[in-house]
């Protein structure tokens, strides 16, 4: 999801640090510990959304106040990444990473503990306050160990963790906390950070090579208009998944009047067309400057409609699922790879405002499904302020950025798109 986003860092890391042979002795170790770390940190994230019926009603409050405390994560990143990543510049990536991972046990062991909605709204905001710092230091550190060349591929490694997240985790945090309480959901994800931090102690490499830098030359790219556009963009247009995602638990029990137990599946499905539409979208976003983003959103939209109007028939529901993960994530890669094109001399803070983006995108749709909740329109209604949103920022990009070329040129393919087995007449990309 976040690969793209971190090219240019990985690059000038590379560049920077890197020798021709692998600077630590077990490069898949600290490959496998960051994958942990980023695993740990996405089960938290997404985890929340499939309980957040159980945390309602322990909590004594209604779903749609419940996702205030979706929201402060949001906040928590868009807030925190930017303000960790200045605070922390000249700081050693390995310190930073340990100390991040800390933070997180923190904020998740708290949340387990809240007594009341307020307590519980805060301490998410600091949990989500580490996410967007981990993962930045974390491409620095993959770029290292991997090697000159690779960086790219290190830092995809790394954001596995992110994807089998979405897959595995939040399902299976899910069913946890179906069956042993939401408050053990997040005791299960400080059990893994505990692990992740084990493993960051154990396997990063202790050098000044990782030592940190300033960052005051990539601050000169917030004046740039083309950079706030995209971020808009980003966060207009991605704001549905947030729209559908954090009410999947209700779209099964209250629309589909299922079990609760299909819940989990349910995640799992939007989870696993989330990776498929990454996985797809990376390709297509290196070879086109616009279409990703274009299909994606347009595939979105189009999926929103049917859950909007059928979503209460499991067998709709289900295929909708995980139509509106893929196309939406078909798009994010070619959001991620403009955003940094825009900006190519401040790769790190580009980095930090996507993922802030992305954060202010859970936000919007968390908030306008919310709202449509409680005007009584029903709960399929959420997908309908997910639609408005995602067309406001297609309408946004199309008008704008999709005419300005970005400040690094841009090298398409040297085969066609059709050669990588991607058809050229579907909107989503194959999904």
């Amino acid at each position: 999801m976040h690969q793209h986003a971190y090219d240019g860092q990985c690059t000038a890391e590379e560049q920077r640090h890197t020798s021709a042979k692998s600077p630590t002795r077990n490069p898949k170790l600290t490959l496998f510990a960051l994958a942990l770390g980023t695993f740990a940190i996405g089960a938290g994230e997404f985890g929340s959304n499939g309980i957040i019926q159980l945390f309602a009603s322990d909590l004594d409050v209604s779903v749609p106040v419940a996702t205030y405390a979706i929201t402060a994560y949001a906040v928590g990143v868009m807030i925190g990444s930017p303000a960790i990543t200045l605070l922390a510049a000249r700081v050693n990536r390995r310190t930073l990473l340990i100390g991040l991972i800390g933070l997180f046990l923190v904020g998740n062991g708290l949340s387990a503990l809240a007594p009341d909605i307020v307590l519980f709204v805060v301490f998410r905001f600091v949990a989500g306050s580490v996410q967007g710092a981990f993962f930045g230091a974390g491409a620095v550190v993959a770029a290292y160990v991997y090697g000159p060349g690779k960086g790219g591929k290190a830092f995809a490694t790394v954001m596995g963790g992110l994807t089998l997240a979405t897959i595995a985790g939040s399902p299976l945090g899910t069913f946890i906390g179906q069956h042993a309480g939401w408050r053990a959901m997040y005791g299960t994800v400080v059990a893994v950070g505990l692990l992740a931090g084990a493993a960051l102690m154990a396997w990063l490499p202790r050098t000044d090579d990782l030592r940190g830098s300033s960052l005051a030359g990539e601050l000169g790219a917030l004046r740039r208009r083309d950079v706030w556009l995209m971020v808009t963009v980003a966060a207009l247009g991605v704001s549905s998944i947030f729209a559908v995602y954090t009410f999947i638990g209700p779209f099964v029990t209250d629309a589909a009047l299922r079990d609760a137990s299909l819940i989990p599946i349910a995640l799992a499905v939007f989870g696993l067309g989330m990776a498929v539409g990454n996985h797809v979208g990376g390709r297509v976003a290196d070879r086109y400057e616009n279409r990703g983003l274009i299909w994606g959103y347009g595939g979105a939209l189009a999926f929103l409609v049917l859950i909007g109007v059928a979503g209460d028939n499991l067998v709709i529901l289900l295929p909708c699922l995980f139509g509106v993960g893929a196309t939406m994530m078909f798009a994010i890669p070619t959001v991620q790879v403009r955003l940094t094109s825009f900006a190519p001399d401040a790769p790190t803070l580009m980095g930090t405002l996507n993922l802030a983006a992305l954060n202010l995108a859970n936000c919007l749709g968390a908030i306008g499904g919310a709202i449509a909740l409680d005007a009584g329109w029903g709960t399929l209604s959420t997908v309908w302020a997910g639609f408005l949103l995602t067309t406001a920022g297609l309408l946004l990009y199309v008008m704008t950025i999709a005419r300005v070329k970005p400040a690094r040129p841009f090298r398409p393919a040297p085969e066609p798109l059709e050669s990588a087995g991607i058809p050229m007449g579907d909107p989503s990309g194959s999904v």
